[in-house]
């Protein structure tokens, strides 16, 4: 199984996203932002940080990225993208996610750990997880809060695809205390907090984070069975 990671100029996140998907099993590549060929990986990690120094909007410049042409056509096509905190902000500028994440509304950075409850766990990167569950992972974020507006929301909530919401406070405001939403089809999923800090003992505050990598395995490996 290969999972490619995206580097754009201020990724802060992309080693570590590498690492966790090393630990659950796969192989990773990582992709230049400048480079279009994705490098026949069977799933794509957009990871957080500051792409393009975060200029604009958080995640408007890295949409135009080489490498998010080809993520777009292939997500169209079913591949897998799982963007967190900076690609989740990448995911909805590229138009792959509705909704925009905008300035905490308290407007301080929030970094903490984090209780998050699963929505709804359909979908390729959260397979391994059961509706109802509570999961403990880092956020760290000073433009996390997810809006929409309420026709869009309702439709998330209709079709399923409000997949965490934040638990035991909301740490940035977002709307519905929206944490992680996916796209209809299953296979785009974006999440504020960073699963990528928690999938070891030595740095994480849990190994709660691990499943969303060992759930997107799973499913590549069915997929090609």
């Amino acid at each position: 199984m290969k999972i490619g990671v995206v580097t754009f100029p201020g990724s802060l996140d992309d080693g570590d996203a590498a690492r966790a998907a090393r630990i659950a099993g796969a192989e990773t590549v990582r992709l230049w932002h400048a480079d279009p060929d994705l490098h026949g990986v069977d799933a794509v990690v957009l990871p957080g940080g500051f792409s393009y120094g975060d200029y604009l909007r958080c995640g408007a410049i890295a949409r135009f990225a080489p490498v998010m042409d080809s993520i777009k056509a292939a997500a169209g096509a079913g591949l897998p993208v799982l963007g967190i905190c900076n690609g989740f902000q990448i995911l909805c500028e590229a138009h792959l996610l509705p909704g925009a994440l905008t300035r905490n509304q308290h407007l301080h950075f929030r970094n903490r750990d984090q209780w998050l409850r699963f929505t709804s766990v359909e979908g390729v990167w959260t397979g391994d997880y059961s509706e109802g569950q509570e999961i403990l992972i880092p956020v760290k974020n000073g433009e996390g809060c997810y809006v929409a507006d309420d026709k869009t929301l309702d439709e998330l909530e209709a079709n399923g695809q409000i997949v965490a919401r934040y638990h035991n406070g909301n740490p940035n405001g977002s709307m519905r205390d929206i944490a992680a939403i996916r796209n209809e089809a299953g296979n785009v999923l974006g999440i504020m907090p960073h699963p990528e800090h928690a999938v070891e003992d030595l740095t994480g505050p849990s190994l709660d984070g691990l499943g969303f990598f060992t759930s997107v395995i799973k499913h590549i490996a069915g997929v090609k069975a």
